[in-house]
């Protein structure tokens, strides 16, 4: 009589005990506090340069040249982070982050072009790749897949209350001080939310997966992540529109609090998203889910055609919001079935980068076009969407060949 031993059940996939297990709090709570200055320092250098008696224009402008350098940065800290992992390459983009934000209100006093924006570029360049770092930690911390899965959907999910919580805290802080101290509290915060999570042993005793002495390295083009990379762009251009259609509404209506509000519950939609999809298992493959979540987000904001009030628009905003979360969370995952072994951060820094630059052209557009008429700003959003889906209908075949192609690392 032989005895079979019964299979190991797989560990649970809770919220409770994802933040139970080693690090993944300290980890979670460490890279949402040190994020925190990307929603506080746009909103701040427009109300630094207004204190100074700048032209909103300009604050505008700054703002957008600092989320900018930031993006255009990501890839290549993605590829150091391959080679000497997050501890090594977040931790002087920290400090010299963290100084940065600090000497920009005495760079804006200056009222001197050059010095102005070479600091907020060069604050911008400095900011410490914690989100895709955070990314790297996680199969070293949840090496079982449906925990990982569960961990991602709660960062992502979460990433939203960064734009909620940022300005708020910079809008507090102007009200019982001025902007200079906006600044110094995200630079503090910056450091000291860096310094949890880099300081925890994962990121502490992080080794590369490859390394490769000779030779080539595994080359991200080819790979099906060029279309992907332009989808979450199309993503990305919708969100900046939104941002600007919010307060193109809230003018024409004379409601104020539109501008805040609206972004807001679109967010905290995006949240509840987030933690839906990472609560259970859903089918599919994570390029299959992305195109899924890609299409809620598109028909999502199909209803806005019909210029409804602000406060209508308010609540069907967060029907698209329920699928930003899940979708970002599917295109790091694909992101990882595609890119090569000893690659993964740089890959990342592409997709946060196509994020990031397709926010800077919604903004711009939007900018122009969403005060012109009452669909203007709802037509850019679903452009964008549409963009994003039609992107990924034609490239689901590349997408596939070049994930059974992938080395199993």
């Amino acid at each position: 009589m032989f005895l079979t031993t019964p299979p190991t059940p797989p560990p649970p996939t809770t919220y409770q005990a994802i933040l139970r297990s080693p690090y993944a709090a300290r980890l979670l709570i460490g890279t949402l506090v040190g994020r925190l200055p990307a929603g506080m320092v746009p909103v701040a250098i427009v109300l630094l340069v207004a204190a100074e008696g700048g032209p909103l224009a300009l604050g505008g402008l700054l703002s957008a040249v600092y989320g900018l350098a930031s993006a255009l940065a990501q890839p290549v800290k993605g590829r150091f982070m391959d080679r000497w992992g997050p501890l090594r390459v977040s931790g002087p983009a920290t400090v010299l982050n963290t100084t940065g934000l600090l000497l920009l209100p005495w760079a804006v006093s200056t009222r001197e072009p050059a010095v102005v924006v070479s600091a907020v570029g060069l604050a911008g360049l400095c900011t410490p790749p914690l989100e895709s770092g955070l990314r790297l930690l996680w199969p070293r911390v949840f090496p079982d897949p449906g925990q990982r899965k569960a961990a991602l959907g709660l960062d992502t999910g979460t990433q939203g209350l960064i734009h909620i919580t940022g300005p708020l805290l910079v809008a507090g802080l102007i009200a019982v001080q001025d902007a200079s101290a906006a600044f110094t509290v995200a630079a503090l915060l910056g450091l000291g939310g860096s310094a949890l999570a880099l300081t925890a042993l994962p990121a502490r005793t992080w080794q590369p997966a490859t390394t490769v002495r000779t030779g080539r390295p595994g080359r991200l083009r080819g790979r099906g992540l060029g279309p992907l990379f332009t989808a979450v762009a199309g993503i990305g251009f919708a969100l900046g529109a939104m941002n600007l259609w919010a307060v193109a509404l809230a003018d024409r209506h004379g409601a104020p609090l539109v501008s805040g509000l609206l972004p807001a519950v679109f967010s905290t939609g995006s949240l509840v998203g987030g933690l839906v999809f990472g609560h259970r298992a859903w089918p599919g493959s994570p390029s299959a889910q992305l195109l899924a979540t890609a299409g809620g987000f598109c028909a999502g904001w199909l209803p806005l055609l019909t210029a409804p009030s602000p406060a209508v628009a308010t609540i069907l905003v967060t029907v698209p919001g329920l699928f930003l979360a899940p979708g970002i969370a599917c295109a790091f995952t694909t992101t990882r079935t595609l890119a090569p072994a000893g690659r993964l951060g740089e890959a990342y820094g592409w997709l946060i980068l196509a994020l990031g630059a397709g926010h800077a052209a919604g903004t711009a557009l939007a900018g122009h076009l969403a005060a012109a008429h009452p669909l203007a700003g709802p037509t850019l959003l679903i452009a964008g969407a549409a963009t994003a889906v039609a992107v990924l209908i034609s490239a689901r075949r590349r997408r596939a060949l070049a994930a059974s192609s992938r080395p199993q690392s």
